[in-house]
């Protein structure tokens, strides 16, 4: 079986020690080395592990005969493009499960018309989480709040509006909220 485990790994910034140490029970990154190269066989069994650690379907570490990868041709940094040091892949975007959308009609804040913003669904013990990022909150009939979750207390959250000249608002206990977690732009 020819496995993408690291191509994945190295799409999301992560060391060996990195995906080591967040398996589940932890592990050497000499194994997770092995495993990659294909000197250790790989079971499902580590797939599984393995994909737990990387935030990952096990399915995404598989190279299935009609999948395409998507290569990383170019680094853009502040001094331009440069080609990568070793070859690469990106990961395309996939919803976590119980993950919602906003669709962006017209432009407000960084955001701008056409935008998909994804949002991962928290309930009222994780709120914290959700601190200076943006955020979607449900209000009575039907209605929501979109904005940056600036404090909280009490069972009360301030949130500051994205539009400009808007006054923070104050949200009590709601059911959950939704944190911005990837923003999908067409160009």
């Amino acid at each position: 079986m020819i496995t993408r485990i690291r191509e994945v790994r190295r799409a999301k910034k992560m060391t060996l020690q990195d995906v080591a140490d967040r398996c589940d029970p932890p592990t050497t990154p000499q194994t997770i080395g092995r495993l990659e190269t294909g000197t250790r066989t790989v079971s499902v069994g580590w797939l599984n592990r393995i994909a737990g650690a990387l935030g990952v379907e096990a399915a995404d570490l598989v190279k299935l005969p009609d999948q395409e990868d998507i290569p990383v041709a170019a680094l853009l940094g502040a001094d331009g493009a440069d080609a990568p040091r070793r070859e690469t892949v990106v990961l395309p975007p996939r919803p976590e499960a119980g993950m919602i959308a906003v669709g962006v009609v017209s432009a407000v804040g960084d955001y701008r018309s056409g935008d998909e913003i994804w949002l991962r669904r928290l309930g009222p013990d994780h709120f914290a989480q959700a601190m200076n990022k943006d955020c979607l909150f449900p209000r009575s009939a039907g209605r929501f709040v979109f904005g940056r979750l600036i404090g909280r207390e009490d069972g009360k959250l301030h949130v500051l509006p994205l539009g400009s000249g808007q006054r923070q608002m104050v949200i009590s206990n709601p059911p959950w909220a939704a944190v911005a977690t990837r923003l999908v732009r067409p160009l």
